[in-house]
């Protein structure tokens, strides 16, 4: 079973990715393989409301966003790690959420993503990081992934990479997302190997409020 961990920080080795190694590290020890996903430092485009992807079966800007969708079609789960910015995740993680799911959901019929588990982890010297929380779920929870769920919200407080290890309760957070990820995962090859069908999928339904 493969977990991929996106640190969205524009920093390599900060204190979102001395978070997301907490949640790495606890994965590993309850022996799920780990893949580390590096948004860089780069800008990163946002959406051109094109739906190109549904004709290419990619996202039409060939960057980050279709290397980790290559990746994710992989994986069993996600952890998706981000710094905040003015009570936000950063201009960059949002611009590769926003096409990466969109451009799954349109181009490759949500395959990647569908009844896989996810968490999002926030990580802000002092506020913001509930917010930012919040923002991360409602990608997930568009996709139909199942949210794996820590004590508290998924935040850890630090400025700089060597804070992050003073945030105790920050750092217990992270290793309960990652047991319970543990957990579900195996719950799901159980469910697997006893020939649990996956819920039906209907069609997408799609409206808009003025018809």
């Amino acid at each position: 079973m493969l977990v991929e961990i996106v640190n969205g920080s524009p920093h390599k080795n900060g204190s979102t990715s001395r978070a997301l190694a907490e949640v790495e590290r606890t994965l590993n020890e309850e022996g799920i393989e780990t893949h580390l996903f590096w948004l860089g430092a780069k800008p990163i485009s946002g959406c051109l409301g094109c739906s190109k992807c549904a004709e290419l079966g990619r996202c039409v800007i060939d960057d980050k966003v279709n290397e980790f969708r290559a990746l994710a079609r992989k994986a069993d789960g996600f952890i998706f790690g981000a710094s905040v910015h003015y009570g936000d995740i950063t201009g960059h993680m949002k611009a590769f959420m926003d096409r990466l799911f969109f451009s799954e959901l349109l181009g490759g019929n949500n395959e990647a993503f569908r009844l896989k588990p996810v968490s999002g982890v926030t990580v802000a010297r002092r506020s913001g990081t509930v917010s930012a929380f919040a923002q991360l779920n409602r990608y997930f929870t568009i996709q139909e992934m199942y949210v794996v769920s820590s004590r508290y919200w998924n935040n850890v407080f630090a400025m700089v990479e060597s804070e992050v290890t003073e945030d105790k309760e920050g750092l217990c957070n992270m290793r309960t997302i990652a047991r319970n990820m543990a957990y579900f995962l195996r719950c799901r090859e159980a469910a697997q190997a006893a020939g649990v069908p996956l819920p039906k999928s209907e069609p997408r339904v799609y409206t808009n409020f003025t018809r």
